[in-house]
């Protein structure tokens, strides 16, 4: 037995038609994007060969065409067809306790730089999800981003990013 079959007392968040219209729908906008670009650069065949747009051109010439078909197929074909749940609320919700609070990660990374966005990071996600005790979180959060720091800034010496609007670390000296 399948195991939609046996959850099908589960909400769905979203059907499969509206994730593939929207699917297509994005796909449609990155070819045409592409497309765009690549006749901006040229696409076509000069005197030494392929201008740098041609190839792009044609991929995104390929995308656009498979967008369309599944669009199409997505509001005309399967239009009467019964819509088989995408996801249900509880896996989604689950998903977005991950991304939404990556998608932080990576926003507060650029901010407020990487070394202290990956300590809060991992202290949230440790006490949140793993259910640690606070000073252990705090320890081990603090103890990652510390070594991450002495491993790319001294024995590597490459620097990772500090923060554009407001560097914390500067108060001992990191720039």
């Amino acid at each position: 037995m399948s195991e939609h079959a046996n959850n099908s007392k589960q909400e769905s968040a979203i059907g499969t038609r509206a994730m593939e219209i929207i699917t297509a729908l994005i796909f449609l906008a990155v070819g045409l994007t592409v497309m765009v670009g690549s006749i901006k650069l040229g696409a076509s065949w000069g005197s030494d060969g392929p201008e740098a747009g041609y190839f792009p051109f044609y991929i995104s010439l390929i995308i656009l065409l498979s967008s369309s078909v599944t669009l199409y197929q997505a509001v005309v074909v399967d239009r009467k067809k019964e819509d088989a749940p995408f996801v249900e609320k509880e896996p989604l919700r689950q998903v977005m306790a991950v991304l939404i609070p990556a998608f932080v990660f990576v926003l507060f990374m650029q901010l407020i730089g990487i070394y202290v966005s990956a300590a809060a990071y991992i202290i949230v996600f440790m006490v949140w999800l793993g259910k640690y005790p606070i000073w252990k979180a705090v320890a081990v959060g603090v103890g990652v981003s510390a070594a991450l720091y002495m491993m790319f800034e001294y024995w590597f010496q490459v620097p990772l990013p500090h923060g554009q609007w407001f560097n914390p670390l500067e108060f001992v000296g990191v720039r």
